[in-house]
């Protein structure tokens, strides 16, 4: 498994680019849907709109975890089960997600931007992927932005 499984969708993008302009982006994209839209799920096993947001929400928080142990020199994170997180997803207003998205969101990239370059650098094993860079948990959450970006953009209405 690669350390960033997301660095195909981030490409050769400025990571800090990307979280920085990625709100407003799923603000534009959101404004497109009808509410019945956002809770529709387009298959069986499939999220909808709403349960993306709150994934990308509870991503919010596990980087930022991840994020704040590597900079203070943590060896060793903890993988989480988006599946198994996703279980409570019927109890989250997409409202409330976006919410608390845009407030972790801005917390992080505050975080982002004081990083020294020695804290960037700075190892931290994943027991999954191995061990990366605290700059690499970066390009993942920026990747993995474009990811559901881009999926969010194949359901807009027509």
């Amino acid at each position: 498994m690669s350390l960033n499984p997301y660095a195909a969708a981030l490409g050769s993008s400025d990571p800090v680019e990307v979280l920085a302009s990625t709100t407003q982006r799923l603000e534009a994209l959101f404004s497109r849907f009808t509410r019945e839209q956002i809770e529709l799920r387009p298959a069986p096993g499939k999220w909808s709109v709403r349960e993306i947001m709150a994934h990308l929400t509870d991503c919010e928080i596990a980087f930022g975890f991840r994020l704040r142990q590597g900079a203070a020199g943590v060896e060793m994170i903890q993988p989480f089960d988006q599946d198994q997180w996703a279980r409570n997803y019927d109890g989250y207003s997409f409202s409330a997600a976006m919410t608390t998205y845009r407030a972790l969101r801005a917390w992080n990239l505050a975080l982002i931007h004081s990083l020294t370059g020695m804290q960037r650098s700075l190892e931290i094993t994943h027991p999954e992927r191995g061990t990366m860079s605290v700059w690499t948990i970066v390009e993942t959450m920026a990747g993995h932005d474009r990811h559901h970006l881009a999926g969010l953009e194949t359901r807009l209405p027509s």
